[in-house]
This record gives structure tokens, sequence and C-alpha cells, in this order.
């Protein structure tokens, strides 16, 4: 990694270099959980064209990348909250922090998050949601850092694999 990280808005030229990394992250990280055909249904629906890419020109997202030379290392993606439930209008979710594994610790997730708390604060949010898989200890802890506290458990889809999720919450 160089020292030469930079942020920016992602735009939707980022399309599909921004999808690829966003699969990567995902199969690097929990890839060998899944039977092959569930994994490839999660990407595709998640990182696929009417996915991530069509985010990127929705006005109801924000994602922030991370670069190193110009190459998308991170992401942040935040915009409605999609859980099953009673959400207030003043609720935003966390969708997506992810970084690519050879620059875990660098400190992108924090400069990633603070962006990411910013821009719920500035769209009037009072509350941030997200979900997180119950054995990713690693991102757990870093929510909990910041005050994220569970509040319930989500199942999460990966195809037709069922995983648990923990919903967490951050009072803005």
């Amino acid at each position: 990694m160089s020292a030469a990280v930079a942020y920016r808005d992602a735009t939707p030229a980022d399309g599909p270099e921004l999808a690829a990394m966003a699969r990567r992250s995902f199969t690097d990280t929990f890839g060998t959980l899944y039977r092959q055909e569930d994994l490839a249904q999660f990407l595709d629906a998640a990182f696929g064209s009417a996915g991530l890419p069509a985010d990127l020109t929705d006005p109801a997202y924000r994602v922030r990348v991370a670069t190193d030379n110009d190459t998308i290392v991170g992401y942040c993606k935040i915009g409605p909250v999609t859980f099953p439930g009673d959400w207030p209008d003043s609720a935003i979710e966390l969708h997506q922090l992810y970084i690519l594994g050879e620059h875990h610790g660098a400190g992108l997730a924090p400069v990633l998050m603070d962006w990411a708390l910013d821009q719920a604060r500035s769209r009037g949010a009072t509350e941030m949601i997200l979900s997180v898989f119950v054995d990713n200890h690693r991102a757990r802890r870093f929510y909990e850092r910041y005050g994220f506290v569970e509040i319930g458990k989500y199942t999460f889809m990966v195809g037709d694999h069922q995983d648990d999720d923990r919903l967490m919450r951050l009072t803005l």
C-alpha cells in the first residue's frame, strides 16, 4: 500500500471497478462459508449491474471510495434503511463498509466511517443502522468503538444460505 490513499465520492463511471472490488472483498472474507452457487447468486444480486453500480446513480445513496494509486481499495455506502421493521424516517443505513484485506489496519475504515457519520448527520439522520455477521468479530469491535449497540438479530441471505447477523444502532 502506498502512503497516498485518497478519498472521493464515487461516480457512475466507478461502477465496474467498485463492483469488482466489492466482490473480491466479500469473497476473500466470507467465500469459504458458502456453496459456490449461493455465493454466485449473492454476488450477482449485490454487485451486478442492478446492485451496487445502479446505486451510484440513485440520489438516495451516497458512496465514498478510498483509492490507492487510483485503484479502489475500499468504500462505504449509506442510504435508506432496508431492514424489515418500523424504522423512523430519520434513520439511515450503513449498507457496506468494505476494505480489501491487504489494507486492513491502515486507517481507511475510520476515515470512511467518519465520512458516513458526517453524511448521515448532514442529512438530518438521528440514528444509523447496520447489520454485521455474528462471527465477524473484527467488524463488530470496530462498530462498538464508535458506539453502535446490538439491537437484534437479522437473517442475511447469501443465495439460499441464511447467515446469522446482528443489527446494530448508533444514535447520532
